[in-house]
């Protein structure tokens, strides 16, 4: 653990301009008693990707991030590798089915399965009827997305099979999320508040601008919680059809890592915004995901207080998007997901393993923060393109 100023940084793998941006948002006049930087850390709009924000008296929207409530979620069932049987393509080629994918991904009809779930967003608060808001959410409840979103069917050490997938809030939290980051900056401006970068403008406690972003807030945090259950509830019924047998629910997780809450942290109630980094309080169990043909772990939380009870939530990228596609061929990519079943495309060089850091580093740099329950190796991997 490396300590500078107000910031606490639990990576060893850290760039300098990464590290930087992490110092402009810790030396922020609220963020109190310090910013935690996660082994995972990287360079994010505004805010650090990786990092655990305390603020007293103020949120800054682009530091909680424009995917709301994104998380995992994961089911152990009661099946081993034995009884998958050999044609995992065909498992695969359901689970795209059932699930819609990629970015612009939408249902065609609405499922009797969503309905109690859309029935209890629409009376969570006035978010889902607000003006210039798209109904589109409604469609998308139960959807993937695209980039590192994903759904994996995985084994643990015991060669039991493993549920698991990544997502968010979709392009209601994105949209909600914009509209308020908009509205900080417009604060920030009108009071002549002079910003090291304008995505870290904020909004103050007390304030309607500031309630606002607080129920929108709310509201997309559980929209993405609702989210992974729906797509879960569709995955098992896949797995169950697959098996010719019901699947049971042995163990279940489902955990945000872009996300605010209000927490007591040394002594004084905090905002407490987890952009890229899970939920590690003493006990609580949390999923942190490797990069596309790697390890995952099933972790509990040891309560650490300089993480501010906090981990790193997956693997961080050491590559941006556009970098890892130049860098990376397809052909490395098959001979990286050999024996998974996965979408076998060029869409998915930029989700390249080496595109990210070392899940094994990652994890050694959260010994402190995290106990490691279960490993997860991938045999299905499912992306939106």
């Amino acid at each position: 653990m490396d300590v500078m100023s107000k910031l606490v940084n639990f990576a060893s793998i850290l760039e300098e301009q990464t590290r930087a941006q992490a110092e402009r948002t810790a030396a922020m006049p609220f963020v109190w008693p310090h910013l935690a930087l996660m082994p995972d850390a990287h360079l994010g709009k505004g805010a650090t990707v990786g990092s655990v924000i305390p603020t007293a008296g103020a949120i800054m929207p682009a530091a909680v991030g424009v995917d709301i409530g994104c998380g995992m979620i994961a089911v152990r069932t009661q099946f081993t590798r034995d009884d998958l049987g050999a044609d995992l393509p065909a498992l695969h080629a359901a689970i795209s089915k059932a699930v819609p994918l990629s970015a612009g991904g939408r249902n065609q009809k609405i499922l009797p399965s969503a309905e109690s779930r859309l029935a209890e967003l629409e009376q969570l608060g006035g978010v889902a009827q607000a003006d210039g808001v798209s109904d589109k959410w409604r469609w998308q409840l139960g959807t993937l997305g695209s980039g590192n979103h994903f759904i994996e069917v995985s084994l643990d050490e015991a060669d039991r099979v493993w549920l698991f997938l990544h997502s968010g809030s979709r392009g209601v939290g994105n949209q909600l999320a914009q509209r308020h980051i908009d509205v900080a900056q417009q604060q920030c401006a009108r009071r002549y508040i002079r910003l090291p970068d304008r995505d870290l403008a904020y909004l103050v406690e007390g304030e309607a601008e500031f309630d606002a972003y607080l129920e929108a807030l709310v509201w997309a945090q559980r929209y993405a919680f609702l989210n992974r259950e729906e797509m879960m509830d569709r995955v098992v019924d896949c797995l169950a059809a697959f098996q010719d047998e019901p699947v049971q629910r042995l163990e279940q997780v489902n955990c945000h890592h872009n996300y605010t809450a209000r927490e007591t942290h040394m002594g004084r109630e905090v905002w407490l915004s987890r952009k890229g980094a899970i939920d590690a309080h003493d006990g609580v169990p949390g999923l942190i995901p490797g990069s596309m043909g790697d390890l995952s772990y099933v972790v509990r939380g040891k309560g650490h207080v300089g993480s501010l009870c906090s981990s790193p939530h997956g693997a961080g990228r050491n590559y941006s998007r556009a970098k890892a596609r130049k860098q990376f061929t397809r052909d490395d990519l098959d001979k990286r997901m050999a024996g998974i079943a996965w979408g076998r495309s060029d869409a998915f060089l930029d989700e390249h393993p080496q595109a990210y850091k070392p899940i094994d580093v990652v994890m050694h740099d959260a010994r402190d923060l995290v106990e490691v329950e279960h490993t997860l190796r991938q045999v299905v991997n499912v992306k939106g393109d």
